[in-house]
């Protein structure tokens, strides 16, 4: 069905550019609230798709194809940052409710924007500068050291479109397209840390437990919530500066706030890292750790509905994500069910509906309790299951 049929009882469409997993995560909640959901899909074969009827095939930058989906929504919000500016403008012009509004989403699509408006905000952040050509990124590196975080402004998740450099030759050929890139200190940082926070059109906010994810190789393996042995008082100013950015930026919807945590005595005691205006990775614990998910959360926000309660429904929950193996071996990932429910009655599994390939996210598991090493065993142990690395 190409079409979206609203449900009975006045109930609205939300449309969502983007058909991957974090549009797929909101349809049970969407049933759930009677809300009907369509998709703007890539393809029939996108994660959405699977879950979702109404999934019509169109690009994010395809201004006729995102115009015709949106005539058929109430309200439209994205499953990713990528949508463009005269995309997203040309549909506010025709009177189209867009969450969050394209002057909110720029910050999260453009990190020499973010930057610079973090910066005036007064907000903790790396000593930054945009860098124009290798003289410049040489002369940043002489001022705060090598090596460098080099980024480009557009376009990078889970370690891409990022380098770290030694010195300004090693980023010549980054340079050679002709792109403005932004060039950070690197961070000595204790650990990584993530502000997920919720605010609606009307003002109203909600913020959970600050949380530490586990990063390896650029990807986040895994989340523990709340992170542990977190200062109180840090918490509290997590949060305030969450919902700071969301209300100066004017964000409806979801926003997660990446953070370095700094040893004591460093002066501050963080620095923010990069902003998502989108159900995020760091949030897939509230599936089944707290009272109200992100996913919820983020329909009722864009829809101006009273914010769900954000108390967590366990002392410790940890998201440990689902890497694909080789797919020859490890492909069929339906067969791994009846061990692993067996083994594990209480685990979470969620799978994204794509195909394995090695590397790619293709699910998470929630694991919660009263111990966290225990509770962190366990979603360690179901997911190198899912991925083949143990086979018992």
């Amino acid at each position: 069905m190409d079409r979206p049929l609203p449900a009975p009882g006045g109930f609205p469409i939300v449309g969502i550019v983007g058909g991957g997993q974090l549009a797929r995560m909101c349809a049970g909640p969407a049933v759930e609230l009677g809300i009907t959901l369509s998709v703007l899909a890539e393809s029939t074969q996108a994660a959405a798709a699977f879950a979702i009827p109404s999934a019509p095939v169109g690009a994010a930058d395809d201004l006729e194809a995102v115009r015709a989906f949106a005539r058929d929504c109430d309200v439209v919000t994205f499953d990713h940052e990528q949508v463009p500016q005269d995309v997203l403008a040309a549909l506010v012009a025709e009177g189209v409710t867009v969450h969050p509004s394209p002057e909110a989403l720029v910050h999260a699509q453009d990190k020499l924007v973010m930057r610079n408006r973090l910066s005036q905000m007064g907000i903790p952040c790396p000593a930054w500068a945009q860098v124009d050509d290798v003289a410049a990124l040489r002369a940043f590196g002489e001022a705060h050291g090598w090596p460098v975080v080099l980024k480009t402004p557009r376009g990078g998740y889970d370690g891409k479109g990022v380098r770290v450099v030694r010195t300004a030759e090693d980023a010549a050929d980054w340079f050679a397209h002709g792109e403005p890139l932004l060039a950070e200190e690197s961070v000595d940082f204790v650990r990584e840390l993530a502000v997920l926070v919720t605010r609606s059109p009307s003002g109203q906010a909600s913020v959970w437990p600050i949380v530490h994810t586990v990063q390896t190789d650029g990807i986040c393996t895994s989340v523990v919530a709340p992170a542990a042995d977190l200062d109180e008082e840090l918490a509290g100013e997590l949060a305030a500066t969450g919902l700071r950015i969301a209300g100066e930026l004017g964000v409806t919807g979801v926003m997660a706030v990446e953070v370095f945590e700094l040893a004591a005595g460093d002066g501050a005691a963080y620095v923010v890292n990069e902003l998502a205006m989108r159900p995020h990775n760091s949030g897939h614990w509230t599936q089944d750790g707290s009272v109200t998910s992100q996913f919820e959360q983020h329909l009722r926000a864009v829809l101006d509905l009273p914010l769900g309660a954000v108390t967590p429904r366990s002392p410790w929950t940890v998201m440990t994500n689902v890497l694909g193996g080789d797919p020859e071996r490890h492909g069929q990932l339906y067969p791994t069910y009846k061990h692993l429910m067996a083994r594990d009655p209480a685990l979470r599994i969620h799978l994204y509906g794509k195909s394995v390939r090695p590397g790619r996210k293709i699910g998470h598991v929630n694991t919660y309790g009263t111990d966290l090493a225990e509770v962190t065993a366990r979603g360690r142990h179901a997911a190198d299951y899912l991925q083949g690395v143990i086979d018992e």
